[in-house]
């Protein structure tokens, strides 16, 4: 392989050519271009490519050997010193200026990293019971590869542009007619790598820099990046075991998970849901509703999504695969007003004229056409359903007097209120992190102050690892004091 060299640059700095080629390859020494032990190319071959002659390139070589940076064996060629430490160049790196939506989402990015730095545990086994992508041993492997399979024999077809797939958008509006009562035609939906990008979409396209956009308390953080990165003020809505409370906002755009709110997994009910829309009707304003789990359900009957009720085209429905499919594959998607179809095609196409990823959304359509998909979901549903359930009983056998649980009729997390103070809560959870237990506080996701509480994940979890964590929980409780009110 040829050697790229930044000769030109070098030619301006040295009267001779043969400078120039020595002091390029040594810097590239130097910053770890080449690396300890790489091979240089033969003289015969950088002279034809640099257009010098093969006595100059030779020269060049016999200068890095005399300076140690070098070595060469006879019928085997020259190589970089193995010993040679890398030097990067010490030059101030200058500071660029960003837009402010460049800056705001670099102070974002900090603020995120910060939220994300994990307490070093000592124990090598850790009960993690933050919620988890699919388990490859949850998924059907053999069906999803015969899927694979044939739709890459039956060649290419019509890719659908930015919007993704014609007939797996097909397959989505018929499942959604058939599981969520949402009358959706394939036109409306838009596929996505991943709901977040769907959700940040738009947000460019509703918020203006600086407009008002009512956000849960608790509520996804994903989504509050988003908003906030687009210059959006947000407004916290308050939110308790009925879901959040409808208020008069002044503002143009609400984000809410009304079948099962997230964290807590409140359902909202029917008459919150009215005056969501009523509020939207009288600010012409746009909801936009992240379903994002409750493909779950134990029990109960379904809850109509919001969107469902929506008689002026207002409400945005925002789907995803992420607990169903393995963690390689992103795909989200939203279900649109038809005022917004055109809008948030030409955003897309911006970043993706072509949707990625066609081999597998042609293998889900297939997936979810042959019934392959509902058969996994009914699947994935028994299995949750039991470790939901073992894991209140459990709760309430080792546990019963530290949290007041919230377990619904869905979804893939238990919200836990924590029945104590706070100068409590902070001495139990710091034990916990001795103890080699992982959870989600709700702090992280409060944009206004409430009650300590614990967002415990369960899905990806043994029996026996839901027992354990719970049996460290309980040792916790027990070498701490606590007072309660």
């Amino acid at each position: 392989m040829e050697l790229w060299l930044p000769l030109d640059s070098y030619e301006l700095q040295y009267r001779y050519k043969y400078q120039a080629l020595y002091h390029a390859l040594r810097d590239a020494i130097h910053s770890g271009t080449l690396e300890a032990g790489a091979r240089l190319p033969s003289t015969r071959l950088l002279a034809k490519q640099y257009d010098m002659s093969r006595g100059s390139v030779a020269q060049v070589y016999d200068m890095l050997l005399a300076d140690g940076y070098v070595h060469a064996y006879p019928g085997k060629g020259t190589y970089v010193t193995e010993s040679l430490s890398v030097h990067h160049n010490d030059q101030s790196e200058a500071v660029l200026s960003l837009s402010p939506w460049g800056e705001r989402l670099r102070a974002l990015t900090t603020e995120h990293k910060r939220l994300r730095e994990e307490v070093q545990l000592a124990q090598e086994s850790v009960i993690n019971f933050r919620m988890q992508r699919l388990l490859p041993e949850h998924f059907p492997k053999a069906e999803w590869k015969s899927a694979l399979a044939a739709v890459h024999r039956s060649g290419w077809r019509d890719v659908g542009g930015a919007a993704g797939y014609p007939e797996l958008r097909e397959a989505i509006a018929a499942h959604l007619r058939w599981t969520r009562g949402i009358q959706a035609e394939a036109s409306q939906i838009v596929l996505f790598s991943g709901s977040i990008q769907g959700i940040t979409l738009l947000s460019q396209l509703l918020i203006d820099e600086g407009s008002p956009v009512v956000l849960e308390s608790p509520g996804y953080q994903g989504i509050v990046h988003a908003v906030r990165s687009c210059g959006g003020q947000v407004i916290p809505a308050e939110v308790d075991e009925g879901g959040i409370i409808p208020q008069h906002w002044k503002a143009q755009t609400l984000f809410v998970t009304p079948t099962r709110q997230f964290p807590t997994g409140a359902v909202l009910g029917l008459e919150r849901r009215r005056a969501l829309l009523n509020w939207a009707s009288k600010q012409n304003a746009v909801i936009v509703e992240d379903d994002y789990d409750s493909e779950f359900r134990w029990g109960g009957r379904p809850i109509e999504p919001l969107k469902v009720l929506d008689r002026e085209q207002r409400v945005v429905y925002i789907g995803s695969f992420s607990q169903t499919m393995p963690a390689s594959f992103r795909l989200g998607y939203a279900v649109l007003p038809s005022s917004l179809v055109e809008p948030l095609l030409a955003a897309k196409a911006l970043y993706e004229p072509v949707s990625p990823a066609l081999l597998e959304q042609r293998a889900l359509a297939r997936f979810m056409t042959r019934g392959g998909y509902m058969r996994h979901l009914r699947r994935l549903t028994r299995l949750y359903g039991e470790r939901h359930d073992f894991f209140v009983e459990e709760m309430n056998r080792w546990l019963p007097q530290a949290f007041t649980m919230q377990p619904g009729d869905a979804g893939l997390t238990i919200y836990a209120i924590w029945n104590g103070d706070q100068a409590s809560y902070e001495r139990f959870t710091k034990e916990l992190h001795k103890q080699g237990v992982l959870f989600r506080d709700v702090e992280q996701y409060r944009l206004i102050p409430g009650h300590s509480a614990i967002c415990f994940g369960f899905a990806h979890l043994q029996k026996e690892e839901i027992r354990e964590g719970i049996k460290r929980m309980q040792a916790a409780w027990e070498k701490c004091t606590f007072s309660f009110q």
